[in-house]
């Protein structure tokens, strides 16, 4: 154990199993450090429990599925808590496979099933975090030499809905807009884990690798290499190379598309040589710019062909496709654990995604889930792990330009724009026909400007002089009256059934058929 008042201002580190921090009183506020891209971060006061967020069927494709119902404030690697003077206090792994939670006036750390450094800091709440980030960037790595690229993705817009006339129609009007890459998402495939070309592109990938080269840009797509649905051939032909647990049982992956999900065991033998052939084969095609999903698939629980630490097996699994897709490519890795990726991906998504609305009352309210998709969601998450931007290129995820299908106010789209811009990553999926000729030119001005950027407090900054403030967007929701919590756990309830997803899905399915039979 470490005694508050013992540690050095610089910081101390310490290699143990195990290791405490005593505090000299109770914290007023702790930092919740999610596991993976989408796991929210968050600073909450330590008297607020949270209720647990629905619909658990989803929880091993949102949180860390070892740790959720935890008691106590927790997180995964890094813990922060800030005491009564606004000083604060941050324990952090050092390695891999770490947990880290609150209890009374101690912060504890746990490496599982082994051992490792911790590190552990106190000061101001930029600091001690700048402190961490140089310790990690000594052990596994800080961001490569390759430059972010200016990325349009179809997936915010499109979907699944993508077909050859459909993306040629949008590569043609985005004309010059001065994007680098055009990334091909989710709607391609025959099936997730049957990564060929499905019937709707009939003249192959690598004809549309070509077709996008042929603009001056990279080739981009989208691969969630480490899942496979139910109905996948993959799956139906290979169970053998799948997670289970202690009990012999297929690991849940979540839920998605309306099938279960399940997860490839990245250590057995055959699985690791099929990952290096899908690597192969989409390099082949002519892709270059990756965004690889879904990747905390990797680490789940569960018994691996070859006794390995979860998150050891996952960051192995990743060197694996990053050695074979050749340092010239440029990896974003997504869904993905936040430790285990550093050093591996050339760029990491920090956040739930985006979407074309701010926050429902379903998600933030019912569910509690601050992990779903929203605006909102997005900023928050990104905003509190700023910290890692000296190690890796951050992913704040896609920005909104476009009037056409969207709820979002000016003023929350010049926020989700600006923080693109804090972090220094810019994305859209807006199709061009539906950008009025103002929203193109503020378009075309988000992809070329230069600011100069000033961060002025832990969650302020300045661009060109003006003043950014994001406070208001950070707090949670507030915890509801005793009716809307009875609301929100029937509410709960419903959603995690099988049945309730795939309606929501077949619904999804025909708003989107119908927005698309408008847009094109």
């Amino acid at each position: 154990m470490i005694d508050l008042v013992q540690l050095e201002a610089a910081g101390e580190i310490v290699r143990a199993p195990a290791l405490a921090v005593r505090l000299p009183a109770a914290p007023r506020r702790y930092y919740y450090h999610g596991w993976q891209s989408w796991s929210p971060a968050i600073w909450t006061d330590t008297e607020l429990r949270l209720p647990t967020p629905h619909p658990k069927r989803l929880h091993p494709m949102q949180f860390d599925p070892a740790h959720i119902f935890e008691p106590h404030p927790h997180g995964s690697g890094l813990a922060a808590v800030e005491m009564e003077d606004g000083g604060v206090v941050l324990l952090g792994a050092l390695g891999m496979d770490a947990h880290v939670e609150l209890a009374g006036n101690e912060v504890r750390g746990t490496y599982e099933g082994t051992t490792g450094e911790w590190f552990v800091d106190r000061g101001d709440e930029r600091s001690v975090f700048a402190h961490y980030a140089r310790e990690l960037g000594k052990r596994l790595g800080k961001k490569s030499s390759n430059s972010a690229p200016r990325v349009w993705c179809s997936w915010y817009s499109l979907f699944t809905a993508i077909d050859e006339p459909r993306l040629a129609r949008v590569f043609d009007g985005l004309e010059n807009l001065p994007f680098d890459v055009l990334q091909v998402d989710d709607g391609w495939q025959q099936s997730v884990g049957d990564w060929e070309a499905n019937a709707k592109f009939s003249s192959g990938m690598q004809t549309l690798a070509q077709r996008i080269k042929a603009t001056g840009r990279r080739a981009g797509l989208w691969l969630a290499p480490l899942i496979a649905v139910k109905s996948s051939r993959l799956f139906r032909q290979h169970r053998d190379w799948f997670l289970r647990d202690a009990r012999g049982r297929l690991v849940s992956a979540g839920f998605n598309w309306g099938e279960q999900l399940y997860a490839l065991d990245t250590t057995h033998p055959l699985v690791i040589q099929w990952l290096k052939g899908l690597m192969q084969k989409t390099r082949a095609w002519g892709y270059d710019y990756l965004k690889l999903d879904f990747l905390y698939a990797g680490a789940l629980p569960g018994q691996r062909h070859t006794a390995t630490a979860r998150e050891m097996a996952y960051r192995e699994s990743l060197e694996t496709m990053r050695e074979v897709l050749g340092e010239d490519a440029f990896l974003l890795a997504c869904g993905a654990p936040i430790l285990p990726s550093l050093g591996v991906c050339d760029a990491l998504r920090i956040g739930p995604d985006t979407a074309p609305q701010w926050e429902s009352q379903r998600d933030a309210v019912l569910l509690h889930n601050p992990a779903i998709p929203g605006t909102r969601n997005a900023i928050r998450t990104t905003l509190n792990r700023m910290w890692l931007k000296p190690l890796v290129h951050i992913d704040p995820d896609v920005v909104y330009f476009r009037s056409v299908d969207c709820d979002l106010t000016p003023q929350q789209k010049y926020l989700l724009q600006s923080l693109a811009l804090v972090c220094d990553f810019r994305a859209t999926s807006d199709l061009p026909q539906w950008l009025g000729e103002s929203e193109r030119d503020s378009l075309r001005e988000f992809l070329t400007a230069r600011p100069r950027i000033e961060q002025t407090g832990a969650r302020s900054f300045k661009l060109d002089g003006r003043e950014l403030d994001y406070s208001s967007v950070m707090e949670l929701t507030t915890t509801p009256d005793r009716w809307t919590a009875i609301k929100g756990a029937t509410f709960g309830w419903l959603a995690n059934h099988t049945w309730t997803l795939r309606i929501d899905h077949e619904l999804g399915k025909r708003s989107l058929r119908r927005r698309m039979k408008d847009a094109f």
